[in-house]
């Protein structure tokens, strides 16, 4: 799961254009070389490679990753599950977050607000894996009152946190 860390440096400015321009820039490619973003956003290597570092150390740019088609490894399957939790005491929480980071096939979790407590995005090879990952890895935990499971039938990226140029 990914958790948002606390910034280790506190960004002592807010971000300006050139920084705006560079998180555009990676967000668009994040395999741009230092040399290749710091021509599109015109400034110097050694500039942008500081920004760079600053925006890492900040915790503005959190990581880098890969994002792998789930189809690829034979996992074609992907669905929304949501869940409720029987009680929101401290203990119960955190005991069902511990268990949900160890599921597999899980893509991403998300604690939300509102009727149900968490959505889970998941992605397995079969409608048969399906039910066995609620059924043995949900259903089981004594804290679980309710799952529902939606199937995604396409993931659609959105416009992004910033303005493509």
């Amino acid at each position: 799961m990914d958790a948002r860390p606390s910034s280790k440096i506190p960004r002592a400015a807010p971000l300006d254009a050139v920084d705006l321009a560079m998180l555009a820039e990676l967000d668009a490619n994040g395999r741009l070389t230092n040399a290749a973003l710091a021509e599109r956003v015109g400034v110097a290597e050694s500039t942008c490679s500081q920004r760079l570092r600053v925006l890492r150390e900040s915790g503005v740019i959190r990581r880098f990753r890969a994002q792998i088609d789930p189809a690829a490894l034979g996992l074609g399957l992907e669905a929304v599950i949501t869940v409720r939790l029987a009680s929101h005491s401290r203990d119960q929480v955190q005991a069902f977050q511990s268990r949900l980071r160890d599921i597999p096939n899980v893509v991403r979790i998300f604690h939300v607000a509102g009727a149900d407590d968490y959505l889970l995005h998941v992605a397995v090879e079969s409608a048969a894996a399906l039910r066995d990952l609620v059924l043995e890895h949900l259903q089981v935990h004594p804290g679980v009152r309710h799952t529902e499971t939606q199937l995604v039938f396409e993931v659609i990226d959105g416009a992004g946190l910033l303005p493509r140029s």
